[in-house]
């Protein structure tokens, strides 16, 4: 997970005349700024916790990674859920959202994307059987971000339990984890001492494209590395291309979470992980990124 510590910057007026964060995304880009807005000790400490438990579960069995998943999964979607019914009065059913998230992680790492699939389908079938136990008030509301929430935590997050099926499977998911942790410290680096320009200032004014251009390229280096090293039958080229489409996709995630967040009006989706903010903040790169990952291994060097 990335285990970068990111700024936020001052509030300003939002659309709908409240307060809001200036920059949600805790990217620290842009001149002129000397200390992450973070408890920087706390936030180190942390990373190096969950990278321990990462690496531990990861190698030493494969299930209990897939445990570590369906974890994050099921508190992510606490998190999301939570956020949506205090910002946005959503009542999205976070029973069978949870049970079916932590059960489409699970089909997915043993029966494949059809079991995913199936698990999916009914997951959300669950949500709008549930939901109708309640007024029917904002009903179609409600499921609508409930299928949302399906979609954008248990499935993509699935990808992962896919790339860990591969023979090679510890060191696709290692190389994928790898590759935006290290595009994150890119844009964080390059951003900080360089960045000027703004990527997307009215969603995340933090970001730079000096930032960005960091990103790329220290995953692309690190991508061409990884893909020789620890991959049976990586190439070099095959990680520049991999450390380009995770850099993109990366960027992609940390911006759409910073538009969730921002509409949202909110600064962190959660205080779980100190110096962190959230489990959903911590996932906001990483769950776009498996998909993208997932083909381009499967397109380079197969279901392993």
């Amino acid at each position: 997970m990335p285990m970068v510590s990111e700024a936020g910057g001052e509030p300003e007026d939002g659309p709908a005349g409240h307060r809001q964060p200036q920059d949600p995304d805790r990217r620290a880009e842009g001149p002129g700024r000397k200390r992450a807005g973070r408890d920087l000790p706390a936030a180190i400490g942390v990373g190096l916790g969950l990278g321990t438990v990462i690496l531990a579960s990861l190698f030493v069995h494969k299930p209990v990674f897939v445990v570590v998943i369906a974890a994050a999964v099921v508190v992510g979607l606490w998190e999301l859920t939570s956020r949506l019914a205090e910002r946005s009065q959503l009542r999205v059913p976070l029973v069978p959202l949870a049970a079916g998230g932590a059960a489409t992680v699970v089909a997915g790492y043993l029966s494949g994307a059809d079991g995913a699939l199936i698990a999916l389908g009914a997951t959300i079938l669950a949500m709008l059987v549930w939901r109708m136990t309640q007024r029917p008030e904002n009903y179609l509301r409600d499921v609508t971000a409930g299928v949302f929430v399906a979609f954008y935590v248990p499935f993509l997050a699935t990808f992962v339990a896919l790339m860990l099926t591969a023979g090679d499977g510890p060191q696709r998911v290692l190389t994928f984890l790898l590759l935006t942790v290290i595009s994150d410290t890119g844009a964080y680096a390059v951003g900080w001492r360089f960045g000027k320009h703004k990527l997307a200032p009215r969603i995340s004014p933090g970001k730079t494209r000096e930032g960005t251009a960091g990103a790329v390229v220290s995953a692309m280096a690190a991508g061409a590395l990884c893909m020789e090293l620890l991959i049976d039958g990586g190439q070099w080229w095959q990680g520049l291309v991999l450390g380009l489409a995770v850099a993109v996709s990366a960027t992609v995630g940390d911006l759409g979470e910073s538009m969730i967040k921002r509409d949202l009006g909110i600064k962190d989706m959660g205080t779980l992980l100190p110096g962190h903010g959230g489990i959903m903040d911590r996932l906001d790169s990483i769950l776009p990124t498996a998909p993208v990952a997932y083909l381009l291994f499967l397109a380079f060097v197969g279901a392993g």
